[in-house]
């Protein structure tokens, strides 16, 4: 779940820059780029370290 809203929030980001370099006008200011982004990367490092725990606990009940 969070790997998805990191994608979504992500993929408005990129949206914003592409309609700013081609000319348009950004429809989000440099600030709430900035909280945008920093929303994606840190539903990006859940969905990373929730896997990572949940890697660790198939090793962990595979070893016993």
């Amino acid at each position: 779940m969070a790997l998805i809203i990191s994608a979504i929030l992500f993929g408005i980001f990129v949206i914003d820059v592409g309609f700013g370099s081609l000319g348009g006008r950004a429809f989000l200011s440099d600030v709430q780029a900035m909280i945008l982004l920093l929303a994606s990367s840190i539903a990006f490092v859940t969905a990373i370290l929730r896997r990572e725990a949940e890697a660790k606990a198939k090793t962990a009940t595979k070893t016993k």
